[in-house]
């Protein structure tokens, strides 16, 4: 099977944006680059996972992998600005993957585990995470 390549990965969000979350994904994305095609969100579901992610050093490894933090929300319920255009696609680890919800009618969600979408964000492509690194 062709390999799906990805636009955009969203780890977190209100709802899952668990510690346990944040956890795994940081523990795929440390030491590794986010793919340059690849845009990634990383929102921790409240402030106190969000202090909690802080004082675990998981933000820094968010940040130095190449994703955008963003502070505890629903961004992805009420802000245009993460809309993008038609054909794309993402993997997220939200809840939902219903048509127009986060992004033009002709995109694409799949949801995912955190583990498999931050092995994504790394490829550039859905991918396993037992095989981040693998070339």
């Amino acid at each position: 099977m062709e390999p799906i390549k990805i636009d955009q990965v969203v780890i977190g969000s209100c709802t899952n944006g668990r510690m346990e979350d944040m956890r795994k994904a940081a523990a795929i994305l440390q030491g590794h680059t986010v793919h340059p095609d690849v845009r990634v969100m990383v929102i921790p579901a409240t402030q106190k996972i969000y202090k909690q992610c802080i004082r675990e050093g998981l933000l820094e490894i968010f940040v130095d992998a190449g994703c955008a933090v963003n502070t505890p929300s629903c961004d992805l319920v009420w802000v245009d600005i993460w809309r993008y255009g038609s054909r794309r696609k993402c993997v997220s680890t939200t809840n939902r993957n219903f048509v127009g919800r986060m992004g033009h009618v002709d995109s694409l969600i799949y949801l995912a585990s955190p583990e498999v979408a931050a092995a994504s964000a790394i490829a550039g492509y859905i991918a396993n995470p037992e095989k981040v690194g693998d070339k």
